[in-house]
């Protein structure tokens, strides 16, 4: 009895010890949040006003299958330069994860970047989008939804852009996006 015990024992802390060793996205976000050099901000869908915009049938349903934004932006100054690599360590390797499958990368005169999802090829459940920049810092948007698929990410963005979306409604994380 004393040996089931002990074994149970062991797997618990080596279960609890792979579990700890790897923070998820979700507890990245909350544990930075209150961090003064990020940016963090919940952003429901109804801000981008797609509803005066004339869309496809696509592109309905592809909105009509968001649910929310998480953003979360480390600003980077010059005194803060060694926090700033530290913690894009820590995002490049939760994104690192196989759980997240690639979708694309991006490689603008604004930084570098990728853009990864979480759930089935049909059934996406969440979108990340991460991007850096030298001077500026880093971005990770989280975009939920549900049955979302990647299609659906090609139409938001062709959506978006038929808005004229400016950044409205996002304060200080709309300045830092802009650049």
């Amino acid at each position: 009895m004393k040996n089931i015990v002990k074994g149970l024992a062991m797997v618990a802390l080596v279960f609890m010890a792979s579990c700890a060793s790897q923070p998820s996205l979700q507890e990245y976000y909350v544990d930075n949040m209150e961090n003064p050099n990020f940016i963090a901000l919940d952003i429901p869908v109804s801000i981008l006003k797609m509803e005066e915009v004339e869309l496809t049938n696509v592109q309905r349903e592809a909105v009509e299958s968001l649910r929310k934004f998480n953003l979360l932006a480390f600003k980077k100054t010059s005194e803060n330069v060694a926090e700033y690599k530290m913690e894009k360590a820590k995002v490049k390797e939760i994104l690192k994860n196989e759980d997240f499958v690639e979708l694309m990368k991006i490689n603008s005169q604004y930084g570098k970047g990728v853009i990864k999802y979480l759930g089935e090829d049909d059934a996406i459940d969440e979108v990340i989008i991460y991007g850096d920049s030298k001077e500026q810092g880093f971005a990770l948007v989280r975009v939920l939804g549900k049955n979302m698929n990647p299609a659906h990410i090609v139409q938001l963005m062709q959506a978006i852009q038929k808005s004229e979306y400016k950044g409205e409604g996002l304060g200080e994380i709309g300045k830092f996006l802009k650049g």
